[in-house]
């Protein structure tokens, strides 16, 4: 456990420390963004985010509104992650489910440490973990040492339904992290409701192998989430290209899912460094916070 907690510190100051650098030390702002108190509405402005139009209001005719938002004194930050067996795809260390835990543990301790509250769901299709939000760093290693240390009940999905549970779970208005590899279906009437309630970040998990899968001819393959035996010709170029095409589709999917209901999307790969992309995210979000207050 010491290991890991000295990792996720590592990636978390590696994180600030890029935050620091590109948003002039406003280092607090990265858990704020488009989506935090409703407030007012206001007339819409030329550099104004389109994201943040008030559609309902603008179409009665009397000209373009935009939402006004105003920070909340305490912010919740509560994390959505997918812990089913389709995330135990690629190398030893090197896993999907490894790259959860670790955005998880690292956004996790950056909350905590701006006195956020922090809270948990993991689940496959059904609640594996619950932690309901709270301060401090003692709850931060209470959600880390559950969560790493997971011995799931089911290998199966069911996003919707841990969308659905999450939405009945949060009362009040928070940061939700969705973290998944999306390898289900049926999942947007839900997470276009998330969106709406909540302030919804998307981190998309895949593997290289996914995309480029070693071709080792004909063999058994047990089925991650129905535990049974597919007769696969790893080596024909149908099967990869039907690989390819399948989770470069599902890429797509996801990313224009998200943009419909104005949620923040993050693609990553296991076989790349995590921290560029969440520093990238961050950025956005607080560029876009910036343009919500103008």
């Amino acid at each position: 456990m010491k290991e890991i907690l000295k990792n996720l510190y590592r990636y978390e100051i590696r994180m600030r420390k890029s935050l620091n650098n590109s948003m002039h030390g406003d280092f607090k702002s990265i858990f704020k963004g488009s989506g935090l108190e409703y407030e007012d509405v206001r007339t819409y402005q030329y550099g104004d985010d389109v994201r943040i139009i008030d559609w309902n209001v603008s179409a009665k005719g009397h000209g373009t509104f935009v939402k006004t938002f105003r920070e909340e004194k305490e912010q919740r930050i509560f994390f959505i992650v997918d812990v089913s067996a389709s995330q135990q795809i690629g190398n030893k260390g090197n896993k999907k489910l490894d790259l959860v835990k670790q955005l998880c543990g690292t956004l996790a301790y950056s909350a905590s440490k701006e006195s956020c509250q922090i809270g948990l769901l993991a689940f496959s299709d059904q609640k594996e973990i619950y932690i309901k939000p709270q301060k401090g760093i003692k709850h931060f290693m209470l959600i880390v040492s559950r969560l790493f240390r997971l011995q799931n009940k089911s290998i199966k999905t069911n996003i919707s339904k841990a969308i659905h549970f999450g939405l009945q779970l949060l009362k009040r208005k928070a940061v939700v992290f969705l973290i998944s590899d999306f390898i289900d279906e049926g999942f947007e009437k839900p997470l276009k409701a998330l969106a709406r309630k909540h302030d919804l970040v998307v981190l998309h998990i895949a593997d290289l192998q996914e995309f480029k899968p070693v071709g080792l001819g004909l063999i058994p393959i047990i089925g991650a989430e129905d535990g049974k035996i597919h007769w696969k010709n790893t080596s024909s170029r149908s099967y990869k290209k039907h690989a390819n095409q399948f989770f470069s589709e599902k890429r797509q999917q996801v990313a224009q899912i998200c943009k419909r209901h104005q949620a923040d999307y993050q693609y990553i790969q296991t076989n790349e460094d995590f921290i560029p992309y969440l520093v990238r995210l961050f950025q956005k979000r607080n560029q876009s916070q910036k343009s919500n207050k103008s």
